[in-house]
Order: C-alpha cells, then structure tokens, then sequence
C-alpha cells in the first residue's frame, strides 16, 4: 500500500485518511491533527478488518503509534463515523494512555440506542409502516445488525462537547457547531484563524448528504438542514474537509447546489404524489434509482423521503392522514 493511497497532507499538522467501507458509498474521510499533547482523530471508520489494516498503514507512514493519540473526536455517531473509536481507543490502552471519545450529547443518547448490543432499536417495524413489504423490513432489520457489529468494541464512556463550546483538536482552536439534518446532534468545526472547516457529513461535495427522518429522530430534519445550510453560508471557510468525496474549495456554491437539490427533490415528491403515491416506500420507488438499490441504500431512500414528506406536511403543502404514513396533495 502506498503512502498516497493511506494519507492526503491537508497542512503540516492535519492528514486525511480515507478508510473502505463495505457499501456503494466505499470510503469515509477521516482526519488527524496534531498538537504538542498527542494527536487528534477527528471520526474513526467502521470496524472492519479492511479498516483496521488501512489504520495501521497511516500509523506506520505517521511513523505514530496509538499511544500517541490524546484524544477522539466524533462529528456525529453514524457507524462509518463512530464504528473504530472504541477500537483505536483499546489500542491506546494497550499502549499505555487512555483516551477520551468525545461527541454530543445528543450523539451518544443515539449511540446507546443503536449500537449497545443489548438494545431494542426496532428498524424493521419502522421501514415496514412506511409502506415497505415486509421481507424488506427483515432484511434491513438484519443488515442494521450486522453493522451494529461493526461498531464494537464500544468506547466506554463517551464523553460529551457542547456545540459552541470551543475545543482544540491538535494544535488548533474551534468554534463547535451544531450541524443537525443528516444525524441530530452532528457537530462540525471552524477554525476562524484559518478559515477551515471540518464539515463532518453536512456538507459534502458530488453526492448530497442523507437528511432521513428515523425512528429516533428530530422532527422536520430536512427544515433543519435547510435552515442550518442558510446560516452556515455566511461564515468565510476557504476549505472544508468533508466526511466523503473531495474536498470543499467553494463553500458557498456547494451550499447552494445542496439547496438547490432539496428544492428538485421536494417537487419530485409532490409529482410522485400527484401520480396517485401514497407511502413514503412508493414515493422513494419514484424518485430514487431504486431498481439497483441494495438494502442498505433502500433503508437510506425511504428515511429521506419521510423527511421530504414531513417537510412538506408541516407547512401545509400535502396532507397526512390521521395516525399513518400516508399522503397526499393538500386540496
């Protein structure tokens, strides 16, 4: 494996590593920063073997072993994001330091819902009361289990960042920002200094981040992210390292694309709903490509046109019926 293929310079003191990932969406950006005290690892992958080999390469080419980590910082707890942290966090006590796992408080009331291998977290008879057939529902229940595996060891205990709370990752200061829309609690990270942001996975270049409406989330997600996107527009960021794909040189113009792209969507929603549509299972079937669509990427399709469908209700343009995921056009 070549240095190239493990580590990107970002600066003298930051590096990506783009870790595989078992799904269609096959790498997750993540980023380390050093400072005097050791180095910070901004998400960690998920627990793969893969992953794991991919980790050891950027330890070696760092000429870095993990006791040399102070400390881990999540933007948010999806798996690709939070699967390793109680992995490298066992490496480093093994080599001697323990380390915090810091993240919202709102990510880890997630984690422990999700990912606890003791936990009732019930994706099947969610995804089936939006209108999915039920040998879907089973299966992605079993897929959303088989990732949960992914995610352990689980780093014990996790420790909660505040948004808006400063925090230095290396040798920087910045500013935390809640980000919500993609997962609840996400926070990302500003260093006014040097117009840099770690954008986590809400803000992404070539692909649209997922804003899905879940069992356990938020309600109104994609009004959320929209109102989010509006604020983070007016912050002067030169370059932001994203959770996937490239990097983000024009920070703006991404915002507005991504804004763009959810106002296409929510008028396919309506077309699909105009097409006789009821559940959030046909509409997905409309607007998404889901004839090639595995289950994992079908389990993504169906939260987020929830969360197109909730936005559209709370503001009046379709209607819900009563106690269902039902809808139609308001009129």
């Amino acid at each position: 494996m070549s240095d190239s293929a493990v580590l990107t310079k970002i600066a003298d003191d930051i590096y990506q590593v783009q870790l595989p990932l078992p799904f269609a969406l096959n790498i997750v950006n993540v980023y380390l920063l050093r400072g005097d005290a050791g180095w910070t690892v901004v998400d960690t992958g998920l627990n793969t073997a893969a992953a794991r080999a991919t980790w050891q390469a950027a330890f070696d080419v760092l000429k870095m072993t993990p006791g040399e980590i102070e400390k881990i910082v999540l933007t948010h707890t999806h798996p690709d994001h939070f699967g390793m942290a109680g992995w490298l966090q066992s490496l480093a006590k093994e080599a001697g330091r323990d380390i915090p796992v810091y993240t919202s408080p709102k990510e880890d009331e997630q984690a422990c819902l999700i990912w606890r291998e003791e936990g009732d977290f019930n994706i099947e008879t969610w995804i089936h009361d939006s209108g999915s057939p039920l040998e879907m529902a089973q299966a992605v229940q079993a897929s959303t289990n088989d990732t949960r595996s992914k995610t352990h060891p689980l780093p014990l205990p996790l420790q909660h960042h505040q948004p808006g709370e400063p925090i230095q990752l290396g040798a920087r200061h910045f500013q935390t920002i809640h980000a919500p829309g993609h997962s609840d609690g996400q926070i990302i990270f500003y260093d006014p200094a040097d117009h840099l942001m770690l954008s986590g996975d809400h803000v992404l270049m070539r692909i649209t981040p997922n804003i899905g409406k879940w069992v356990y989330s938020d309600d109104d997600p994609l009004g959320l992210f929209l109102q989010s996107l509006g604020e983070l527009r007016a912050l002067d960021v030169r370059l932001a390292l994203p959770g996937h794909k490239k990097l983000i040189e024009d920070w703006r113009g991404r915002i507005d694309e991504l804004i763009a792209h959810h106002d296409l969507r929510l008028n396919h929603v309506l077309d699909a709903l105009g097409q006789g549509c009821r559940t959030p299972y046909e509409v997905a079937g409309i607007i998404f490509p889901t004839d090639r669509f595995s289950i994992h990427e079908w389990r993504f399709a169906v939260a987020e046109t929830l969360a197109h469908l909730e936005y559209l209700a709370v503001r009046g343009s379709i209607q819900q019926a009563e106690g269902a995921r039902l809808y139609s056009l308001s009129g």
